[in-house]
């Protein structure tokens, strides 16, 4: 009795130092690991490499950041990883697509996980996506898109790239056909290159200038659409979706499908981080996305900063989920 006694002691110390650990002491000499959803070279992979790069010096204990590319899925993959097996000790933490977190909402039942419950550390950009065609296709316009089938590689049910053209199709009557399985965005633009596939539709404009500029400048790629809530300055001729909604309820839906525009890249850790680590790692991405080192390299790579913090992210999360049952149905049916 008395040894049992003494072991239970001995462990209520052991929870009562562990709690007593400040930030500083717990990350100094860790490692932290940044999951990718999607494979090395897109969009998402090359903003998270840029972030592991100057994060870690802003996290109290100054911990090195080692991303690791988990994709599959559109980054679902990811997503139920965090929230069901990953660390929750504020070691592991992810990007993953921004339509994620809506997936449970839409009735995705692959999505094992509560959009509620993850850690939100914040996105570095808020996006404009677009979609668009090579010039062989066919296609230039949305009224080509109305009338002509455009082939576009997807990324996975979850993804933009599968989703939005989905939602093109719905409400605008478009004809677009998608090649779904793509590891990621940048396995969609080599099978652009190799004609496998004609285009791609969610592809986010600041990946598109990072990545295949040279396409639009060399005319070489049509830009159709813009597919956000509102237009990017640097393409004031280029048509923006929302202008074609033709009803209150089409609005409706399009603002709900594309408020994820402004939750950018998203950054999430797992259920069950303790809450000053939480807070540790957000004010790190917020120290890092004002780092002039950061930016200076982000503007040398075209990576446009335009920084939303996890609070934001959160209560993005939240106010879509209070939706009008009905269009968030209507959505359910069109994703199906």
């Amino acid at each position: 009795m008395v040894r049992y006694l003494a072991f239970a002691l001995a462990m209520v110390a052991t929870v009562a130092t562990a709690r007593a650990e400040s930030v500083e002491e717990f990350y100094k000499g860790k490692t932290v690991e940044l999951y990718i959803g999607y494979s090395v070279g897109g969009g998402y992979d090359t903003y998270a490499r840029l972030l592991a790069r100057h994060m870690g010096k802003h996290i109290p204990g100054n911990p090195t950041i080692v991303p690791q590319n988990m994709p599959g899925a559109g980054s679902l993959k990811l997503a139920n990883w965090l929230f069901q097996a990953a660390p929750q000790d504020g070691t592991a933490f992810g990007t993953i697509a921004r339509a994620a977190p809506f997936d449970p909402l839409f009735g995705n039942d692959k999505a094992e996980f509560k959009a509620d419950k993850f850690n939100y550390i914040g996105s570095a950009n808020n996006e404009v996506s677009i979609c668009a065609s090579m010039v062989g296709s066919g296609v230039k316009t949305l009224e080509d898109l109305q009338t002509k089938e455009l082939i576009v590689g997807g990324t996975g049910d979850t993804a933009d790239t599968v989703q939005f053209p989905k939602i093109m199709n719905a409400v605008l009557g478009t004809k677009i056909k998608i090649i779904n399985g793509y590891p990621g965005g940048n396995d969609v633009v080599l099978a652009m290159e190799r004609g496998e596939v004609q285009g791609r539709c969610g592809w986010s404009w600041s990946s598109v200038k990072a990545e295949r500029m040279d396409w639009v400048t060399e005319k070489k790629m049509n830009v159709i659409i813009q597919i956000s809530t509102a237009k990017h300055p640097e393409l004031p001729d280029v048509p923006l979706i929302m202008d074609y909604a033709k009803t209150k309820e089409d609005k409706q839906l399009l603002n709900l499908i594309f408020a994820r525009q402004e939750l950018g890249r998203p950054y999430v850790a797992p259920p069950n981080v303790p809450a000053d680590r939480v807070a540790a790692l957000r004010a790190a991405f917020d120290a890092t996305m004002a780092d002039p080192e950061f930016l200076d390299e982000a503007k040398k790579a075209d990576l446009e900063i335009t920084a939303v913090s996890g609070a934001k992210v959160a209560a993005l999360v939240a106010e879509a989920y209070e939706t009008d049952p009905k269009v968030v149905a209507r959505i359910q049916e069109i994703l199906k």
